[in-house]
């Protein structure tokens, strides 16, 4: 064992195991943990933080290609790099997917292939034959998405005609009104504002022929009416949109436009604004982004501007090009990672005076954000706080990074409590602002859930709304059971009505940002344990009865994003580190550690950690929209399995979890 491993766990002899002739060693444990330490700690950046890479699928190097030769700036050697990414990620049956392991998906392949058509490819090479036979399979361009077609509409690919009208006048709706932007949750609001801006320039390149993609319209794209269907019912609200869009293209036609010109003006202002200081990028997410820097050119911008240049540089920054591969990540990480790490290396022994949990202490706390964003639009809290996921987002804090943090940090002894403890106590108060009507908490945004939005013609992405999850909701019970914050509070009261209601019948619970019931369930039950619930109701022990009934034959969990589409795939997938982790926290929490399922969970994790400390995981586990957009946290294979044998080892010893500095009143 190396002598300079830090602080280890020393562990008491477990009990003999009934029914599972494994018992976890020890000594391996200790090892495994030393390592695993070693690993993370390794990784740490000079001032303090953490920031592991996100992947996702090829779309977003394909988007990049599409933008270059819209702009008519090609790098022709990055546009290499990013081709040689799309083909590499090319499936046998000549399709793209959009998780590790997935089929096909349409739009991920419709882009790829434009993409390697507009770098050169000719259409009549092989793999460019097979991309086109799987994507008429699918359907063709008429089946991808509204936001696809629109990036085909700016390269004269799909008529402008049949794309929903984004009328930018939007921004100017009063809150009162019965929809305004503050109605969308804050992801679908930075895309949609940009998108207004381009809807009404329209600004459309000609391409040659041999670049154009009439072969991927299995009709031919003559005399077809490509509108979005509608529903058969007369009297619905996806029908009323879509009339409401016919009514808005006729009068789009007139030239009068009274207020046109103060809504480009206010757009672009709220645009400006939101890659300005304190921002690294509009919504510092990708899409967002790359649309920002549309409009920005639409509205004529030169590329000298500071503005442009600002939001160019951000984007850039999402970048990950070296020798193996040219890479394009979602969005950074560092708040989420940095929070995660200190929790798993401060729960696995530590100290809390340890020089790298006070930096990392200290760069989250300076991330705090002070600034009332646009959260305050529909939560009249007064006093900004909250930690966002990126290094620079103030318009943008989330819930779930403010649960993470606040958990982070009361783990870390401060040099000054005084100010810790203030800090604490404004975030508190401002987590506890978010609890929605039905008792659950959700991302950015509080009461974000008019369902009715969600038939409006531009929201095929499936996430036009903000809802309450089950996942979130039990990690700021988690937090509130760590601070011994008043479980008889009607805030906890209700959220565990929440959580009540929000399970399934099998015993299991959604997970919204994580892959998928496995996260959902592991959360929920360890968010209990922490409030202090009864942990042998029957209610509770479904959900653990749940994890173990999918455990793998290797003692290892898995399961793919295939269940955000269908949920009879639940739990089954091949083994990963992260969702093992998961499931043997979820089962701790209720109790009895002998259980054979933790056990050989156990065994899985120490059998697969590799000897730099982590554990191989090329699987997907994160999730950015259910069903649309998928991304793997390179931190998640390296945090989790250490914060779960962690875990096993303080409820072995009848420790717990480490007590907070804060604590309240």
């Amino acid at each position: 064992m190396a002598t300079n491993s830090p602080n280890l766990i020393s562990l008491p002899s477990a009990r003999p195991e009934t029914g599972e002739s494994y018992t976890a060693n020890d000594s391996q444990i200790a090892w495994a943990i030393s390592q695993a330490q070693e690993n993370l700690l390794r990784q740490q950046k000079p001032d303090g933080h953490w920031c592991g890479e996100l992947f996702v699928d090829s779309t977003l190097c394909s988007d990049y290609v599409l933008y270059l030769h819209w702009l008519g700036e090609v790098d022709r050697e990055l546009q290499e790099r990013c081709t040689q990414h799309i083909l590499r990620r090319q499936l046998p049956d000549g399709g793209w997917n959009i998780y590790f392991g997935g089929p096909s998906e349409i739009n991920a392949s419709v882009k790829a292939y434009f993409a390697l058509k507009l770098a050169g490819y000719s259409a009549d090479l092989p793999f460019m034959r097979e991309a086109r036979a799987n994507i008429l399979r699918l359907g063709g361009i008429p089946r991808i998405n509204t936001f696809s077609k629109l990036y085909l509409a700016l390269m004269g690919q799909f008529p402008w005609k049949y794309l929903p009208t984004i009328p930018v006048e939007m921004i100017l709706l009063p809150t009162w009104a019965p929809f305004h932007i503050y109605k969308m949750s804050s992801w679908s609001r930075a895309m949609l504002v940009p998108l207004a801006i381009i809807n009404h320039f329209k600004p459309t390149r000609e391409l040659p022929g041999e670049k154009q993609l009439h072969e991927l319209y299995p009709l031919g794209t003559e005399h077809k009416d490509f509108r979005l269907p509608r529903d058969e019912r007369t009297f619905t609200w996806r029908n009323l949109f879509l009339r409401g869009d016919d009514a808005l293209k006729m009068l789009h036609r007139i030239p009068w436009k009274p207020f046109r010109r103060l809504a480009l003006e206010e757009a672009e202002r709220w645009m400006i604004e939101r890659i300005g200081d304190g921002s690294d990028g509009l919504a510092t997410v990708y899409p967002a982004m790359l649309n920002a820097l549309i409009a920005l050119h639409a509205l004529g911008y030169p590329n000298s501007h500071p503005a442009l240049a600002k939001a160019k540089k951000d984007f850039e920054g999402l970048f990950v090009n070296d020798s193996e591969d040219f890479r394009i990540q979602p969005c950074l990480s560092p708040v989420w990672d940095t929070a995660i790490n200190i929790i798993a290396l401060a729960e696995s022994g530590l100290p809390a005076e340890h020089p790298s949990l006070q930096k990392a202490a200290a760069w989250l706390s300076n991330k705090e954000v002070r600034t009332r964003g646009d959260w305050a639009k529909n939560n009249p809290h007064p006093e900004a706080s909250g930690w966002a996921f990126e290094y620079n987002n103030v318009y943008y804090p989330d819930t779930d990074d403010t649960a993470m943090v606040l958990m982070a940090l009361r783990l870390v002894h401060p040099k000054d409590k005084k100010d810790y403890e203030d800090l604490f106590q404004r975030a508190l108060a401002w987590q506890l602002s978010f609890q929605c009507r039905d008792g659950g908490w959700a991302a950015f945004d509080k009461d974000v859930i008019d369902g009715w939005l969600e038939n409006m013609p531009f929201a095929d992405h499936k996430a036009i709304l903000d809802p309450t999850c089950s996942d979130l909701t039990a990690r700021t019970l988690e937090l509130f059971g760590y601070i011994k914050f008043d479980r008889h509070d009607p805030s906890v009261e209700n959220a565990i009505r929440y959580l009540i209601a929000t399970q399934e019948d099998d015993g299991s619970w959604y997970g919204r940002w994580g892959v998928n019931y496995i996260y959902g369930t592991w959360q929920v039950l360890r968010g209990l344990r922490a409030i202090g619930q009864d942990m042998t109701q029957d209610w509770i022990l479904r959900g653990r009865d749940w994890l173990e009934s999918c455990q793998n034959d290797d003692g290892g969990w898995g399961e793919t994003c295939a269940t955000y589409e269908d949920p009879s795939a639940k739990g089954k997938g091949e083994s990963t580190a992260s969702q093992t982790a998961w499931a043997i926290m979820g089962i701790c929490a209720c109790g009895d550690l002998n259980r054979s399922s933790v056990q050989r969970g156990l065994r899985y994790l120490l059998s697969t950690q590799q000897s730099d400390g982590s554990w191989h995981e090329p699987q997907i586990t994160g999730t950015g929209f259910p069903g649309v957009f998928y991304l793997k946290y390179d931190m998640y294979r390296q945090n989790f399995p250490l914060l779960t044998l962690a875990t096993y080892v303080n409820y072995r010893r009848s420790v717990g979890h480490p007590p907070s500095f804060f604590r309240c009143n």
